[in-house]
């Protein structure tokens, strides 16, 4: 993805080369709001409002009439409109100038069958809205279920009631109609597809059978449950059915077998770059209490670590324990900042796993999510270790540090100019 810098006074058209319906702003609100937050929805339908008549296109304006449409800032709108982007909503395109031109093309939403059949899509919706409220909405999108076992089927069939004809309409480009399109979800794969069924024998898998469908769910499996090239071919090689075909929902069920026998019966989670909308402070104030919890929501753990060591790289071990408090603890990125902040401080610049440990299972028991939650509990946490010891003069004890966000008024720190652009750097390529 490339980065570029978006001004109030660049322009913008939206079109749609897709179809809208009212059953797509349930599915907006219902399914995709869960994962990606009120405020990237409320972009959607604002740039959805923005078309003409015919719902095609609509007239150019600038981004600083988006910002007074919304209420938002510029910031927070290129945020919402990236997730538009990765979720598959959107595609964006720009023409350099002067003043840069940008084009907002709008995709429908996935039917509810294709959302509940994408493993990822699946997944990340469970983990947000747990499992009462999925279970709700899974309900809500069922089929009834009729029995027809004493009925008879007499529909018609078309040659029943139409016969041939031999005048010939009027030649009709069939790209040029309106139709639903939708975008898929873009990942960069760790794994080799084409190498991987190249390796499994003609015997057991028809060649044939692969199908672009087949290997995009492939990915998006390897995606979801961590596999490598081995793990993927041992799976696919165990859910081939008798007419020598990949069966889409055995090799599934295979995967999440494997993922819960090797991670001690866990279902697999989606770790976000960063705080996730639903659980970031909606009222934004002014103090630099408020600032820094702006800071902790919207800041990735790796981008806020690499800021606090003042490098543009993370340690191995500093790999494992974000690993650990991300995937393993499953903790909110907000929180983890929170986390980190604190031990940093009270541990003399020092991140050992197991002083980590401790902490972040007391917070995981104790159910913290939101930035404000752990900044309270770390203050409470902190005022609870010996504060009131006296120092005697000459002692060799060390005082320990307190966050500088504890009680009191502070100004956020802004990185140099050099390591923001290097962070910039290294955000991009992770993207």
């Amino acid at each position: 993805m490339k980065q570029v810098n978006l001004l109030p006074a660049d322009t913008y058209i939206v079109i749609n080369n897709s179809i809208l319906t009212n059953d797509d702003r349930l599915r907006l609100t219902m399914l995709y709001q869960p994962i990606i937050g009120g405020m990237a929805i409320n972009l959607y339908f604002t740039l959805w409002s923005f078309l003409d008549v015919r719902e095609l296109i609509s007239s150019e304006w600038t981004h600083h009439h988006l910002m007074s449409s919304t209420r938002v800032d510029l910031e927070s709108l290129k945020g919402a409109r990236e997730k538009l982007e990765a979720i598959g909503l959107l595609k964006t395109y720009i023409k350099k100038d002067n003043v840069n031109n940008y084009v907002y093309e709008l995709y429908s939403p996935v039917s509810s069958y294709d959302f509940f059949s994408n493993p990822i899509l699946n997944t990340v919706l469970y983990n947000n809205v747990g499992k009462l409220e999925y279970e709700r909405i899974v309900t809500y999108f069922k089929t009834p279920k009729i029995s027809l076992d004493d009925y008879n089927n007499i529909t018609s069939a078309f040659t029943d009631v139409f016969t041939p004809v031999t005048e010939l309409p009027i030649e009709t480009l069939a790209s040029d109609i309106k139709r639903h399109n939708y975008r898929s979800l873009e990942l960069v794969s760790k794994i080799d597809v084409n190498n991987i069924l190249s390796k499994i024998p003609e015997e057991l898998l028809n060649p044939r059978s692969i199908t672009n469908d087949i290997k995009e769910f492939i990915y998006k499996l390897s995606f979801i449950y961590s596999l490598d090239d081995f793990n993927a071919e041992e799976l696919i090689k165990n859910s081939v059915n008798e007419q020598r075909k990949i069966n889409k929902e055995l090799l599934q069920q295979n995967c999440q077998n494997y993922f819960r026998f090797e991670n001690e019966g866990k279902l697999p989670s989606l770790a976000y770059k960063n705080q996730p909308e639903y659980l970031r402070k909606q009222n934004n104030g002014t103090s630099n209490r408020d600032k820094m919890i702006y800071t902790f929501e919207t800041t990735s753990p790796s981008e806020f670590l690499m800021g606090r060591n003042n490098t543009s790289t993370i340690t191995k071990n500093d790999k494992d324990i974000l690993s650990y408090l991300l995937i393993e603890l499953n903790l909110k990125p907000g929180v983890v900042n929170v986390l980190i902040d604190y031990v940093l401080k009270i541990n003399n610049n020092k991140l050992i796993k197991s002083f980590i440990e401790v902490i972040a299972s007391q917070w995981k028991r104790s159910n913290i999510e939101t930035v404000e939650d752990a900044m309270l509990l770390a203050e409470k946490e902190y005022k609870n270790r010996s504060k009131s010891k006296i120092i005697p003069k000459g002692s060799n004890k060390k005082v320990e540090t307190v966050p500088e966000w504890f009680n009191k008024e502070i100004e956020v720190k802004v990185p140099s100019s050099t390591s923001r652009k290097e962070i910039e750097e290294i955000l991009r390529g992770n993207k």
